[in-house]
């Protein structure tokens, strides 16, 4: 799935806000994606988990791992895509 795609699909389930955010780090964005609004479709979600596991294909793993807090729904497509077990960080 290419960014561009990424991006019409985000903005279109109204998951992608522009305006001023303060994000949790202290930094500040223009943007911000609310991605649990585009996870909520598993085929979309198998999608965006396989094209970021296609950056990692050349890459030894044994394991992905994603944040137990917002990151386990994409971390389990990206393990899925990639045939690995997935930790979220127990």
């Amino acid at each position: 799935m290419s960014q561009d795609k990424v991006l019409e699909l985000m903005e279109d389930l109204g998951a992608l806000h522009r305006g001023h955010f303060l994000l949790s780090s202290g930094r500040h964005s223009d943007t911000y994606f609310q991605c649990a609004r585009i996870l909520q479709y598993p085929e979309l979600a198998r999608e965006l988990g396989a094209a970021l596991a296609a950056f990692f294909t050349d890459e030894a793993c044994d394991l992905v791992v994603s944040p137990a807090l917002g990151g386990i729904l994409i971390g389990h497509e990206v393990a899925r895509a990639l045939g690995r077990r997935l930790s979220s960080g127990d």
